[in-house]
């Protein structure tokens, strides 16, 4: 991983998406810092299109599509993706499953979730779980004591027995039913939405983030940025991002849209 001060000169022009985690890489220790949001704003305001690409549930997500300066949010991991169109006033939702199948999901993830709190002593359900439509979210960090490494493990190992996806964030473990993640929602939403091919411009795109969860998007974006904090996984990731700021969470994206959008 190369310092993002390096990041050429000439490529940053280029730069037309910013692709990003939220949880340890917009926020610092759960908190949004001043910097980072106006970061957002500068990097929209330059014509770079900002989008989230995020673990939290479509409650907020609902929330970032309309009220934030981004141009749509992926969500749960991958499960779908918001726009907000601020000229017909209207937000457009589009999922990865049909809603007869999210809600057989759920049934399944309900006994999910009783195995693991009975077998991991210490977890519980994430606060956010009342607004999510697709997956269920494990908290090991964010409002509890953080667990082992061996219990994070242990959380993964119940999710695959009963046939679902998992990933780790810096605070949950999220898992799903259904073959997506991040990376496939995303393209989706670009083929949608911005009606382009992401393998075609993907060297004009940016992601950056913090965890495991992120990992296909460090190895298919050739200029991913991880924020500082992703060295505490670099054992663990067989992905790494190309880039890394100095600064932690989100003060490191900040730095990252210093380097495109000079003040």
């Amino acid at each position: 991983m190369k310092p993002i001060n390096d990041f050429p000169q000439e490529q940053r022009p280029g730069i037309t998406y910013l692709l990003t985690d939220i949880d340890d890489t917009i926020t610092n220790e759960g908190k949004i810092p001043a910097c980072a949001f106006q970061a957002m704003e500068d990097l929209d305001n330059a014509g770079i299109k900002v989008i989230p690409i995020t673990g939290r549930p479509a409650g907020w997500c609902d929330h970032i599509a309309r009220m934030w300066p981004v141009k749509g949010v992926v969500g749960e991991n991958g499960a779908f993706y918001f726009v907000y169109d601020n000229d017909t006033k209207k937000m457009i939702r589009r999922y990865f499953k049909t809603d007869p199948e999210r809600k057989q999901d759920q049934k399944k993830i309900a006994a999910v979730k009783k195995t693991i709190l009975q077998a991991v002593p210490g977890c519980v359900v994430s606060a956010d779980q009342s607004y999510r439509e697709a997956d269920l979210a494990i908290d090991f960090a964010e409002d509890v004591p953080l667990l082992s490494q061996t219990d994070i493990d242990d959380i993964v190992d119940i999710f695959e027995q009963y046939g679902a996806t998992a990933k780790v964030s810096s605070i949950h473990v999220n898992g799903w039913f259904g073959n997506y993640d991040k990376l496939s929602m995303t393209r989706i939403l670009f083929t949608e939405i911005f009606k382009t091919d992401l393998d075609a411009i993907r060297q004009n795109v940016i992601f950056v983030g913090d965890s495991p969860n992120d990992e296909p998007m460090f190895e298919y974006f050739p200029n991913a940025v991880g924020v500082a904090n992703v060295l505490a996984f670099q054992d663990r990731l067989s992905f790494k991002p190309a880039w890394i700021t100095k600064g932690k969470g989100g003060i490191g994206f900040a730095q990252l849209a210093r380097i495109l959008v000079p003040c």
